[in-house]
């Protein structure tokens, strides 16, 4: 037994073999194996779900035809026109790699004419071909950095044609509204059109160009190699890329899975921090910090988890990677470099004395060895084409759903747990009544709804039928308690919830104006919270002026705001600056500005003063604005007509307003 143990010991090699084998496997098998076995204690404790449907299937995403058609479906996106600065920039990046290819195959030429001069001591030729490839170093440095800035530019132009693209789509009509209320299918739309769209566009650059210089050094080496040694030398290595590649892409398959999966898991976690932050008030009054915090590290934790998995995962690949994408790659390469030179009868190696066989084998030797690494990036290519794979589903999804919400098309789960289509689909119960089924008229002064039931995305009735009519001038006051279906009524009528039957007529978009109670504050001057969505250039062109503006303030009472440095070109954050009766009279200063026909109010006067309130409801019967006004307010009745109650039960009363009738409210 000993001699057997010191017999092995003076083996070195062995001994590593058989050490680094071992943990290999370890690292491979470890991997999976405590993937099964971990969860966290706040994964146990707090389980919750973000806007997914149980029934739908995990994402996948893998290098096959499915992704190249999606990623043909964004070229046109990313390149805009053939003749574009894109196509400039791809032809740069192409020259750029030719340059640098041909810089490669130089300096293994003069760095081997460098070396030989000192081998056979010539201290004068030595001198020439230093000077000689030290003057060629500033040119292929410069070819270096071209293609580093072209890479980044392109990327650059990339992500912004994408940014555009997407954010037309996301932003056209009410689309950015219906992603995130009527349609399931994307729970973070943020993470999509900000850091996934950045990883997309960076995979894809480095794609190209880590497919395209491999592809290119192994053209020009195989072709110099091939004249030079003859045939069989590249024939064995470009067997060995077909091998390596179809066996390491096909262990790479989970790798788009994965990556989709890390994108949805950190777009997850970064909701629940924005819940946070919005609704940081109310946790705050229920004194909710402990439980959010458990909720918090319980998204964290199942995206740990995850990160963790995928690590492992890679580290794992990596060693497959590294073993037969680079290091068994050079064994293969050296092996075929040996062929011409162990060859008696090698028409250019024969004859030559070992001094000019050294130097055609490190010349030919090093091409072969450049040979072998462009292989191995070839072969590693199709890892970062994995990870490109989970980023196109990903971007192919988002523009799928967008497109589907400007058409008017949304996917959401009833409240059965069924799957409906905007335009009804197989669960549609009659062919009358579903999303979408309804008839939208548009006719100035005038709001008509005529047996339209009040139904929420998710199938939910609130009302079977709501029939009434309100011409321009008379005001209405709209009642009842929460959950009744008055906010549903003011989303049909702005076009946000499509409607499930019934006839609905009422003025364009423009000509109806929504105040909420709690008003939106926009980044931007006095002015712009004014004039909001209108820009200054829209102002001008409507002819309005800041005299107008400044009157507006004056019937809401907020003329000291002007009077502060730079009046209204003053740029605050105006949600922290203003208190919350001061955004509700900037709210009724905005709609003195728009004019609409019909006004919405939903308790946009709860933090004023009533004669403040009064004067403002005044004006607007002066200047023809016709009011629907959700509120509880007794003082509010003698500036309305009619009123809308609903009673939480299926039922309504629309009625007009007089002495006899009791004010209900306070």
């Amino acid at each position: 037994m000993a001699p057997a143990l010191s017999k092995l010991a003076q083996n070195q090699s062995a001994i590593v073999g058989v050490a680094g084998m071992t943990a290999a496997l370890w690292i491979i098998a470890y991997g999976k194996i405590s993937n099964n076995k971990r969860k966290s204690a706040y994964e146990e404790k707090i389980q919750y779900t973000i806007s997914e449907k149980k029934d739908k299937k995990s994402s996948k995403a893998h290098v096959n035809s499915v992704f190249f058609k999606q990623l043909r479906q964004l070229l046109p996106i990313l390149i805009p026109r053939f003749w574009s600065i894109e196509t400039g920039l791809l032809l740069l990046i192409a020259g750029s790699l030719i340059g640098r290819s041909v810089s490669d195959i130089w300096m293994i030429q003069n760095a081997t004419v460098v070396e030989s001069t000192i081998i056979h001591m010539n201290r004068a030729k030595f001198k020439t071909a230093l000077l000689k490839y030290l003057a060629a170093l500033p040119a292929i440095s410069v070819v270096t950095n071209v293609l580093k800035w072209s890479l980044g530019e392109l990327k650059l132009r990339f992500r912004t044609n994408l940014t555009h693209h997407l954010y037309s789509q996301y932003l056209n009509g009410y689309t950015y509204y219906k992603m995130s209320n009527l349609d399931n299918r994307i729970a973070n739309a943020d993470q999509l059109l900000t850091t996934d769209i950045d990883k997309f566009c960076e995979s894809a650059t480095d794609l190209y160009s880590n497919i395209s210089k491999p592809v290119l050094d192994i053209f020009i080496y195989v072709y110099r190699l091939t004249v030079n040694l003859g045939g069989k030398t590249p024939s064995i290595l470009m067997l060995y890329l077909l091998f390596a590649g179809v066996f390491l892409t096909r262990l790479r398959r989970p790798t788009g899975r994965l990556t989709v999966e890390e994108q949805k898991l950190e777009g997850e976690f970064r909701y629940v921090n924005s819940r946070l932050i919005t609704n940081s008030e109310e946790v705050a009054f229920y004194q909710g910090n402990v439980r959010e915090k458990l909720t918090l590290l319980a998204s964290y934790s199942k995206l740990r988890s995850h990160l963790r998995k995928f690590l492992e995962f890679r580290v794992s690949m990596g060693i497959i990677d590294n073993i037969i994408g680079k290091y068994f790659a050079s064994i293969v390469g050296f092996y075929a470099v040996s062929l011409p030179f162990f060859s008696e009868n090698h028409p250019l190696l024969s004859g030559e004395n070992s001094g000019q066989r050294l130097q055609a084998y490190y010349t030919y030797g090093r091409m072969l060895v450049k040979l072998a690494e462009a292989i191995g990036r070839l072969v590693l290519a199709g890892r970062e084409m994995s990870r490109l794979a989970g980023f196109t589903a990903r971007m192919t999804e988002l523009i799928k759903v967008l497109s589907d919400l400007n058409k008017g098309t949304y996917e959401r789960t009833m409240v059965n747990g069924n799957s409906i289509t905007q335009n009804g689909g197989p669960n549609a119960t009659a062919s009358s009544f579903g999303p979408n089924k309804g008839i939208m008229c548009f006719e100035d002064n005038i709001i008509r709804f005529e047996q339209v039931p009040l139904v929420t995305p998710n199938g939910d009735i609130l009302l079977k039928e709501l029939t009434f009519e309100v011409k321009s001038g008379t005001n209405v006051l709209v009642c009842g308690p929460n959950g009744c279906g008055k906010s549903s009524l003011f989303r049909i009528l702005g076009e946000l919830w499509p409607t499930w039957g019934g006839k609905v007529t009422k003025p364009s978009r423009g000509k109806l104006f929504y105040i909420p109670q709690r008003p939106y504050m926009t980044l931007g001057s006095l002015r712009d919270q004014i004039i909001y969505p209108h820009t200054r250039d829209d102002m001008r062109r409507l002819g309005k002026s800041d005299e107008d503006l400044l009157h507006f303030l004056d019937i809401v009472q907020l003329t000291y705001l002007e009077q502060r440095e730079n009046g209204l070109d003053a740029i605050e954050d105006w949600i922290d600056v203003l208190s919350g009766g001061e955004k509700q009279r900037i709210a009724m200063a905005r709609l003195f500005y728009h004019k609409p026909q019909f006004a919405i109010l939903d308790e946009c006067t709860s933090a004023v003063s009533v004669d403040v309130e009064g004067k403002m409801y005044s004006y607007c019967r002066e200047v023809g604005i016709t009011l629907f006004t959700v509120s509880h307010r007794k003082s509010l009745w003698v500036h309305h007509d009619y009123y809308l109650q609903f009673d939480g039960r299926g039922s309504y009363e629309f009625n007009t307003i007089d002495q006899d009738k009791e004010h209900f409210g306070s």
